[in-house]
Formats: structure tokens, sequence, C-alpha cells
């Protein structure tokens, strides 16, 4: 079984608009990696249905913890800066999303994390 995780930073104020957005964001650009890195597990995942689960970080630092950690163990992963047009600075660093990928995988690494 595959699923995406998508990683939300939980200090940032954001509005539930432009956390969907940024969210959306890191889900596309994930999945494009995958797709090409690990064309099969992407095509599975996308026919079964996308599962993805959103957690939440304290701040910039733990979200890069978990990023490095995912691509450490070879999980297709991508940053979301933000352009800084509305609610944050530019630049900002506000998610990622790792996968599609192995459930069991992911879930060794992100376990811990809370929903968001």
């Amino acid at each position: 079984m595959f699923k995406q995780v998508i990683v939300m930073r939980a200090d940032l104020s954001m509005g539930k608009g432009k956390l969907v957005a940024q969210g959306s964001h890191a889900s596309v650009l994930a999945y494009e990696k995958t797709r090409h890195t690990h064309p099969q597990i992407a095509r599975d995942w996308f026919s079964l249905g996308m599962m993805k689960v959103t957690l939440k970080v304290n701040g910039e630092s733990e979200l890069l913890e978990y990023y490095n950690k995912a691509k450490t163990y070879g999980i297709p992963c991508e940053l979301v800066r933000d352009a800084g047009h509305t609610q944050v600075e530019p630049n900002t660093i506000t998610c990622f999303a790792a996968g599609p990928f192995d459930e069991k995988a992911l879930d060794l690494i992100f376990g811990k994390l809370k929903l968001l």
C-alpha cells in the first residue's frame, strides 16, 4: 500500500485556504518527482485513490529534520517555499510532501507526528 505524507508548519499564521494551497503545491510536486523516480509506485498510488495524510511540525527546523530524514531513506520529497505575496515572508518554507511511497516506510519516519 502506498500513501503520501504532507508535513505543514504549525507555527505560521496561515489561513485555511493558504494551508490547503501550500499542501496542494507540495502534493503535486512530490507526486511529479515520484513519477520520474518510481513510476510504478506513482501509477499504483494514483489508481488506488491517492491516499494522503497531513501532519504538523512546530517550526522550520523540525520540518527540515523530517525532510532530510525522508530523503536519507530515498523517499522522493519536495519542499514548498512561498512567494510571499500574501500571508508569509518571501521564501518562507511552509511545508513539504514525501511520496507517494510505501506506507510502512513512511510510518517509520513520520509515525510520531500529529495530524494537522
